[in-house]
């Protein structure tokens, strides 16, 4: 049976030149109405950890979560999936940095301008801040990884950032640490304490 895990496979294979037949089938097959655009696994982990702890089926929804692989592909996600493809509405999480691309992509898509949620640096920014540096470190502890932070910090070329950018660095060096601690920094955060992006985002789906 398909599920939307085949549809995402589907509309990257599209947007890397590949025949949008399948995504088209998908999409009909599925229901899907909305697809949420995202840089990378990690927002995308966060996204999906965000809705599970809501109590929400976002594939039963018709909702796709979709990390494009960076932010610079987005325009291409949407002109393929919004008003001026497949029809289906878009709303996503961006960095502050690429505002610019999701404009432009959301403008050239024809879709709503204002569809989509700016991160003041990124996710994982937001995600710190809001549970603070002191619980940030005992998630770390509880992952088993604080042996790994303590010699991060001990780096020369940390000793100049604030304790918020060292522990945003050190979520980021180490390939799947980001997208694991994108579920488990979600996970810790009072339903009161979600950033506003990501509570916005959220909400208007």
């Amino acid at each position: 049976m398909a599920d939307m895990g085949a549809f995402r496979e589907a509309v990257t294979a599209w947007a890397a030149g590949g025949s949008g037949e399948p995504a088209r089938e998908l999409a009909g097959r599925l229901s899907v109405r909305a697809v949420v655009l995202l840089e990378g696994l990690s927002d995308a982990a966060a996204v999906d950890a965000l809705a599970a702890g809501r109590e929400r089926d976002l594939a039963a929804e018709g909702v796709c979560v979709l990390p494009m692989g960076g932010a610079m592909n987005v325009g291409r996600f949407a002109s393929l999936l919004g008003p001026s493809g497949l029809g289906l509405r878009l709303t996503g999480l961006c960095d502050e940095r690429e505002r610019g691309y999701y404009a432009r992509g959301w403008e050239r898509a024809g879709a709503a301008p204002h569809g989509f949620f700016v991160c003041a640096a990124d996710l994982e920014d937001e995600l710190i801040r809001a549970l603070g540096v002191p619980r940030v470190r005992e998630l770390v502890r509880a992952e088993g990884d604080l042996r790994a932070l303590q010699t991060f910090l001990r780096q020369p070329a940390q000793q100049d950032r604030s304790a918020e950018q060292q522990v945003r660095r050190f979520l980021g060096t180490k390939k799947g640490r980001k997208i694991r601690y994108g579920r488990v920094l979600v996970e810790a955060l009072d339903p009161d304490r979600v950033p506003a992006p990501l509570d916005g985002l959220m909400a208007g789906l």
